[in-house]
């Protein structure tokens, strides 16, 4: 049922620039930001994630940072529950919302829920991961793809974990994971909500990304790692198939020293590569996240798309209408 709350969303890939003209879109509308950003919920991951600064955090009030330890993992499900919460309370006092990030099935979830899939079956998941052992994660994903061409379009053939819960599902219920989800979000949409997408061309998205991690190494990311380490959360854990849901929980052990930057940094401090090569590695790693984003995003209908160095005014001034005045629907293609 839509509560008849609007809330704007800004999308994207990593190191696009989504936080910094959301800030300046909050200041001038007097709005508050919700992190939808997956890691940045986690204290003591701050270099390493962007995360808002304390002049940042002056300049417009942020939600759902800093929430949980590492060691305590937060799916999309329970996340959407705690996100849904703050922005009742952010309109209740008359402020628009904005979700800014790029965990787009955070994002998802706020928008529209995570449908209510069939528990785990041991049994099902130990016989398809020896499926996969034995064959290859081939020919599971080309299982996949004779029982549900769509979710192949979002699951890549190396996702194992994915594939299997995919093909979990189908044996459970006999409808693919695609159309369970298709049905789900025709049936919630608790708000009335614009999307906007920023981006940047390929090469100078890249760039960015290359820049910025250089940054965080030179603010201290290094040191940052090593107190995680220290901390015991290291990449130690269940296997990949622990957890294989639309949720992307890991293990508690595993979440910091998992993700992109903490996870080269934390090899080279093992000793398993030098500084520049675990850098490199990094970079690789975040400019294929940008990709795999890109390609999420750009399957939503929904999303405007703005060019992040050129466009901050009229991402301003789509929210200042949607806001204020009745709600259209626009959309565009996105940047290559």
């Amino acid at each position: 049922m839509n509560s008849g709350v609007r809330v704007g969303f800004i999308v994207g890939p990593t190191a696009a620039g989504k936080s910094s003209i959301a800030i300046q879109i909050a200041e001038r509308l007097g709005g508050e930001i919700v992190n939808a950003d997956s890691r940045q919920v986690y204290r003591g991951m701050d270099i390493g994630t962007a995360k808002p600064r304390a002049h940042d955090l002056r300049r417009a009030r942020h939600h759902l940072i800093d929430i949980r330890d590492p060691g305590e993992p937060l799916d999309a499900a329970e996340f959407a529950v705690l996100a849904h919460a703050v922005i009742a309370d952010i309109a209740a006092r008359g402020r628009p919302a904005l979700v800014v990030g790029g965990s787009g099935l955070y994002l998802r979830a706020i928008r529209s829920g995570i449908f209510a899939a069939p528990p785990a079956s041991p049994e099902i998941r130990a016989r398809l991961a020896g499926l996969a052992a034995q064959h290859g994660m081939g020919e599971l994903f080309e299982r996949l793809r004779k029982i549900d061409l769509e979710a192949t379009a979002w699951i890549k053939p190396n996702d194992l974990k994915r594939i299997v819960r995919a093909l979990e599902v189908y044996e459970q219920t006999g409808v693919p994971i695609s159309e369970h989800q298709r049905r789900h979000h025709f049936a919630e949409h608790p708000f009335e909500t614009l999307t906007v997408g920023l981006t940047l061309p390929r090469e100078r998205l890249y760039q960015a990304i290359d820049r910025r991690f250089d940054a965080m190494v030179e603010e201290g990311l290094v040191g940052e790692v090593r107190s995680l380490l220290a901390k015991g959360y290291d990449r130690a854990g269940p296997s990949a198939l622990a957890y294989p849901r639309e949720d992307d929980r890991q293990s508690p052990l595993a979440l910091a020293l998992s993700t992109i930057g903490y996870r080269e940094i934390a090899g080279f401090l093992r000793g398993e590569m030098g500084l520049a090569e675990a850098i490199a590695r990094a970079k690789r790693a975040s400019c294929r996240l940008a990709k795999r984003q890109l390609t999420w995003f750009r399957a939503d209908p929904e999303i405007v798309w703005l060019d992040a160095a050129g466009d901050a005014d009229q991402a301003l001034k789509r929210f200042q209408d949607f806001f204020s005045n009745p709600i259209t629907s626009m959309s565009s293609t996105p940047p290559a």
